[in-house]
């Protein structure tokens, strides 16, 4: 590939934009030497390329994780914030597209993954994978005590549908604090699910997906993520 064709497919402008930087001689390798738009990947390897003196952002099949904050939404068009606006600006123009790995709502707060790697994307949500999504809710009433033997028997049924959900764990903390760990991503699986027995989520956080946790990374912020990150998000399977 042609390095003019990978800079912008990364978000750094259109290709007009890309040429005007080489013409300007802002695209240079590490030791400071000038590249040029028909450069080829294959001799200039892309960790290599600097722009403006900078390492270029990550090449097609980055994966990051995001600490979403609450009234934040994960679309790429809506109204208000997007989780796209908690990214440089350029992530919203990458070719191939940066998605969300699954969503979580509107007032829903902590893990999301981000991917431009439609392979990982398929392998993280596959239901298949059964990774497992920890969930911290904290609930409007006591819990009742039968919820951790429901929810872990596999015929809890939601309102409108007809295939039960699957098993699903429940770590009871206190009355009105517990941790559910599920494994699939039916459309607000968490809060329908205490809706089932009465309850109501006011407040939800995702502080797991698979192996991989939040950390001590703050709220708002995003950071790449690595092969040990990885393997340790499949750790579970």
């Amino acid at each position: 590939m042609k390095l003019l064709r990978r800079i912008a497919n990364l978000g750094y402008g259109s290709r007009k934009q890309v040429m005007a930087l080489f013409r300007e001689g802002r695209i240079t390798d590490a030791a400071g030497e000038v590249l040029y738009a028909d450069d080829d990947l294959a001799r200039i390897p892309h960790a290599e390329v600097r722009i403006d003196g900078e390492p270029l952002d990550p090449p097609p099949g980055l994966l990051l994780m995001l600490h979403k904050p609450a009234g934040v939404t994960c679309s790429r068009k809506d109204v208000g914030t997007l989780v796209h606006d908690l990214l440089p600006p350029r992530f919203r123009l990458r070719d191939p597209l940066l998605s969300p790995i699954g969503r979580l709502d509107r007032d829903t707060t902590g893990l999301l993954l981000l991917t431009d790697d439609g392979q990982l994307l398929h392998r993280i949500t596959s239901p298949r994978s059964r990774l497992p999504k920890t969930y911290d809710v904290t609930l409007a009433e006591p819990l009742r005590g039968d919820e951790a033997a429901l929810f872990a028997s596999g015929t809890l049924l939601l309102d409108s549908e007809t295939t039960p959900l699957q098993p699903a764990q429940l770590h009871v903390i206190d009355e009105r604090h517990a941790r559910l760990a599920i494994h699939e991503g039916r459309y607000h699986q968490v809060r329908r699910m205490f809706a089932a027995v009465g309850n109501h989520v006011v407040t939800l956080h995702r502080s797991r997906v698979g192996g991989l946790s939040l950390g001590d990374l703050p709220e708002g912020q995003w950071r790449l993520l690595d092969a040990a990150d990885q393997q340790a998000l499949f750790s579970t399977m």
